[in-house]
């Protein structure tokens, strides 16, 4: 399965997505492919943010190596599914993609802990690093439902 993370600059929440998701589906055997972008091209080429970098490492994951991107309409012909880390984000994922746009194959990640709900993941740029960790534990806990649907082994608490 082919997954893509999707944000606004590609440098905070869905590189530590990305990250997240492919080390769980990696330690429980399943060969998926997790890539991310962002919908506003502002930061393409650069490494993630320093404090999704250092937050994420602090649970032992090094996103390190990960440059932004932007998104693009053919995403929608090269990934299973596509999850949006905001309603602003999804928004601009339907205008970029215009007539590749497949409603079937995009959500909101936090609904896959809250089905229909549309919650955000809060954008922690430019705030504190506190702003970070609550991204790494939404997204965490959003992450292990995700590969535990695909899989009969639990990934428990990180």
């Amino acid at each position: 399965m082919r997954i893509l993370m999707v944000c606004l600059g590609n440098i905070c929440r869905s590189p530590i997505a990305e990250g997240i998701l492919q080390e769980k589906a990696w330690r429980v055997g399943l060969l998926w492919t997790v890539e991310s972008a962002g919908t506003n091209g502002y930061h393409d080429g650069q490494p993630p943010h320093p404090l999704s970098r250092k937050v994420s490492l602090f649970h032992g994951i090094d996103i390190s190596q990960q440059r932004s991107r932007r998104f693009r309409a053919d995403d929608f012909e090269r990934f299973d599914h596509i999850y949006a880390m905001a309603s602003d984000v999804l928004l601009e994922i339907r205008r970029i993609a215009g007539r590749r746009f497949d409603p079937a194959r995009v959500d909101l990640l936090l609904n896959v802990l809250h089905p229909g709900k549309d919650r955000d993941i809060p954008d922690p740029w430019g705030g504190p690093e506190s702003g970070y960790h609550d991204v790494f534990q939404l997204v965490d806990d959003a992450c292990t439902r995700l590969v535990e649907a695909h899989t009969d082994k639990p990934l428990g608490k990180r």
